[in-house]
């Protein structure tokens, strides 16, 4: 029974003196921050030339191209260089239409293909300019 009380207070006298320098840090951020901060502001060293909006925007269309399916209907679609009917598209795949409309939903949202309605179907294109950005984009970081 001793030996375990013994054990219990070895624990907190170490975890004392192991806190005791971050308390002692804590106590200096707090006292510069009541004095004021007299530093200058410095510039960062490396400043990325991608500002956040763009980046946002840039990941979206990478996000897009980076499924398998997503890359076979596009690779259909620039196969077949008119519009083809989300029909069609349904046709070459074994997935259901609703899972086909999803990934088609993601590839219009990046801007990579768009579609023209037609009574009741949907025909899906390649945008040509679409497909040179995201090429741009994976340049411009090489």
């Amino acid at each position: 029974m001793t030996s375990m009380n013994q054990g219990n207070t070895n624990r907190i006298v170490t975890a004392a003196v192991n806190s005791a320098p971050s308390a002692a840090n804590a106590l200096h951020r707090q006292a510069a921050a009541a004095l004021g901060s007299t530093t200058v502001g410095i510039a960062p060293k490396f400043v990325p030339t991608l500002s956040e909006d763009d980046a946002v925007v840039q990941a979206r269309l990478l996000k897009a191209l980076a499924d398998p399916t997503r890359l076979r209907i596009l690779s259909l679609l620039s196969r077949h260089e008119g519009e083809v009917c989300v029909f069609e598209i349904v046709e070459s795949f074994t997935l259901e239409q609703p899972t086909i409309s999803h990934h088609l939903r993601i590839l219009r949202d990046a801007g990579l293909v768009d579609c023209r309605k037609k009574g009741l179907w949907a025909y899906y294109y390649v945008r040509r300019d679409a497909l040179a950005r995201a090429r741009d984009v994976i340049e411009g970081l090489a």
